[in-house]
Parts: structure tokens; C-alpha cells; sequence
């Protein structure tokens, strides 16, 4: 008698055994499907046993992100991001991110989680609109900042230049004593985080930097909360460190931009694709103060991604040497595959200090950057996912 492998062995005319199983699943199975709304991985309940599964999730070939942080140049990020999750023949395991990648990849999941494809597209638009509306105007609008402007004429450059170089003289304990962060309020209107610990169809990876040790802590799915995404987006000169438990935490930049290791150890999938923020060379000598400030921020922003960079690829040394042979870790670094998408081609000439100026037109500019980045990609290597790496961090990055 044929049978259909399903993952269990079941007849087409099943005999006692397989009445007794078939009448268990319909007696439990809305119990089940209930528990499974509070088990981390989203979407599996009973019924979805002795099912085949769909062809067109089978297709999907699955890929990790590491979203870097650039402040307001994260909405490259959101372009890439809506491109790559309306193509259809990607779905993602795990992400990580920091800063302004932390806030995408959080959004992403939540949306994800709530609606597909299309409630995700929905949340990162509206995030990006709001903040472009509110991160600095209330923070622009200072007595200190408001005293620079009184001879008429006076040009002190763009708002983000403007606040980084009172930043210089206040710190943000000073010119924003009650602390205001407009990125509170936009999380906490658009993420439920309760659910979204039970139930993000992503594996998430948020990094910051402890104060006390300047050490990095991954902050993961089970425990996020809207403080740890704060966090990981906290610039110490424009706002107070965040505590979260006992300690404190500014940017996770400082310490891990984003964290990768956890993508090649412990994520299911594969294959890795890097979006990169922060231009790596620059031939121009900066001279101009914020010209200086701009490069110094970059040096420091690239840097715990070279060094993590440099220990994957060590790894991947070690692993084709065969030095550590049966090792798990070996085989990780052997198999893993990396991608990339880099937007210095798009914010390499933006001004310094833009990063702290969500303009809305630069913010939708970069946004069309990014989906057009992530076109091209998906032309020339979307095939590769799987197979091969299309991009080599050691030549790149060492």
C-alpha cells in the first residue's frame, strides 16, 4: 500500500493505529494550536503535522542579515530591506543589528510577525516619517541652541552639524535633562514587545556597549524590550546612557557594528549578507573640523566590525587548514557564505553630520538608494544564496 512521505508514515486507508493517532490530533488540536502562540517560532501547530509542506516556502533559500548602524542613513537599510522581502525567493533566519540597523530589524520582525510582507513595509514607512518629523526639531528648539541664532545671518551649517558641535559643550544630561527620545515613542507605537519575545518569526541580535566595561552585550529575542533597542542607539552626546537591569549602555557601535559571530555559530541559515553604512576609505584629507569629526566617527564605527571580520576569517583560515577538525565551530566558519550590499556608493558625499539630520528628503532619497542597491543585487547573485559567497570581507575589510 503507498504512503505519502510527509515526515510520518501514513497509509491511505489507515488501520487502528492510525484512526486512534488521527482522532488524538482532532481531540488536542485546538489545545495545540493554542500553546503554539506562545512558543517562539510563530506559525507551527498540529495541523501543520502530517501536512507536506508548501513547495513555494521549500523554494526560499535562507538568508541571515547583520544590519550596521548610520543613524539617519539607516533608511538605506529600509529601501534594501523592503526590496529583498518583496522578491519572494529569500526568507530570513536571523538578524542582527545596532543603532539604527537594531530599530529596521526590530521592525521588520514585528512586522513580519503581525502581517507579512506588507504590515513590515507598513511599519518601517511609518517609522521613518515620524521620525523625520520629530527626532531633532523639539532638540533644535533649545534656549542654548536658539542663543547661537540671534545675529541675523548667521550661518552655523545644517542641523545636524549644529547640534553635533553643541554636543561638544553640552552634554546631553544638560541640554535634554528629561531626556526626550523621540525613538520611544515610535517603538512603543509600533512594537508590541511582549509578542514579539514569544513570537518573532526572527532570531534577533541587538548589540550595545556596557558603559562601565565598554565591553558589547547581545541583547537576543526571548528578552528584547524597547530599552535594550534604545540602547543600541544611544549616541552618549545626544542622549543619556539607557539602563537596563543594573547597567547602563550607550550605542552598540562602540563595541560590535554590527555582531556577527552569532550569525555563522548559531543561526540556522547559512548564508550572511552584511548591510554596510559607513564608507571604509575615504582619499580625501578631511581639514575642516566636522570634516575631522565625520572621519574620526567612521574609524571608530568600522572598526569592531574589522576586528570580528578579522576573527571569521582566522576561522575560515584555520577550518580549510583542517586544524580543528570536527570541531562544530569548524564547520561553521567552512560552510558559511557571505554577502553584501554597501551604501558608500550613495552616502560616501553627504554632508558631515547628516547622520544626526533626518531630513526627510535625504531619508527618502536613500531609501530609493537602498531598494535599487538591493535590485541590482538580486540580479546579479540572488542564485548564489546557498551555493557560494558573492563577496570577500577579507579583501575587503583587512
Amino acid at each position: 500500500m503507498s504512503a505519502v512521505n510527509t515526515g510520518l508514515t501514513v497509509a491511505r486507508q489507515p488501520g487502528p493505529l492510525g484512526r486512534i493517532a488521527g482522532a488524538w490530533r482532532g481531540a488536542w488540536r485546538p489545545a495545540a494550536d493554542w500553546l503554539a502562540q506562545w512558543l517562539p517560532t510563530p506559525g507551527i501547530t498540529f495541523a501543520a503535522i502530517g501536512r507536506p509542506r508548501r513547495k513555494a516556502l521549500s523554494a526560499a533559500k535562507s538568508l541571515n542579515l547583520a544590519l550596521q548602524g548610520g543613524g539617519a542613513h539607516g533608511a538605506f537599510t529600509w529601501g534594501v530591506l523592503e526590496r529583498l522581502i518583496s522578491d519572494g525567493r529569500l526568507r530570513f533566519d536571523a538578524v542582527s543589528g545596532t543603532s539604527a540597523g537594531a530599530v529596521n530589524a526590530v521592525l521588520l520582525a514585528a512586522g513580519l510577525m503581525e502581517g507579512g510582507v506588507e504590515a513590515a513595509q507598513v511599519k518601517l514607512e511609518e517609522f521613518w516619517r515620524n521620525i523625520s518629523h520629530s527626532q531633532h526639531h523639539d532638540l533644535m528648539s533649545t534656549p542654548v541652541l536658539d542663543a547661537m541664532s540671534v545675529q541675523t545671518g548667521q550661518s552655523w551649517g545644517t542641523p545636524g552639524q549644529i547640534f553635533g558641535m553643541v554636543s561638544r559643550f553640552l552634554s546631553p544630561y544638560q541640554f535634554n535633562p528629561l531626556d526626550y527620545n523621540p525613538l520611544r515613542q515610535n517603538l512603543e507605537a509600533l512594537v508590541d514587545f511582549p509578542r514579539l519575545r514569544r513570537r518573532s518569526p526572527l532570531r534577533l541580535y541587538i548589540a550595545a556597549t556596557d558603559v562601565a566595561s565598554g565591553r558589547r552585550r547581545v541583547f537576543e529575542t526571548g528578552e528584547l524590550t524597547v530599552d535594550m533597542v534604545l540602547a543600541s542607539a544611544c549616541l552618549p552626546h545626544v542622549h543619556q546612557a539607557v539602563k537596563v537591569g543594573t547597567r547602563y549602555y550607550w550605542d552598540g557601535g562602540y563595541s560590535a557594528n554590527p555582531v556577527l559571530l552569532p550569525l555563522v555559530h548559531d543561526a540556522d541559515a547559512e548564508d550572511t549578507m552584511l548591510v554596510q553604512l559607513i564608507p571604509l576609505v575615504d582619499l580625501d584629507l578631511p581639514t575642516k573640523p566636522p570634516e575631522i569629526y565625520e572621519r574620526l566617527n567612521r574609524i571608530i564605527f568600522n572598526a569592531p566590525l574589522r576586528s570580528e571580520i578579522e576573527m571569521i576569517a582566522l576561522g575560515q583560515s584555520l577550518s580549510r587548514k583542517g586544524l580543528v577538525i570536527g570541531n562544530r565551530a569548524q564547520r561553521h566558519f567552512r560552510r558559511h557564505r557571505f554577502h553584501h550590499i554597501d551604501a558608500a556608493p550613495y552616502t560616501q558625499g553627504l554632508e558631515p553630520g547628516s547622520r544626526l539630520n533626518p531630513d526627510w528628503g535625504m531619508i527618502s532619497h536613500l531609501r530609493e538608494n537602498g531598494r535599487h542597491a538591493a535590485e541590482e543585487w538580486l540580479e546579479r547573485y540572488a542564485d548564489a544564496v546557498g551555493r557560494r559567497s558573492t563577496a570577500d570581507f577579507a579583501a575587503t575589510f583587512l
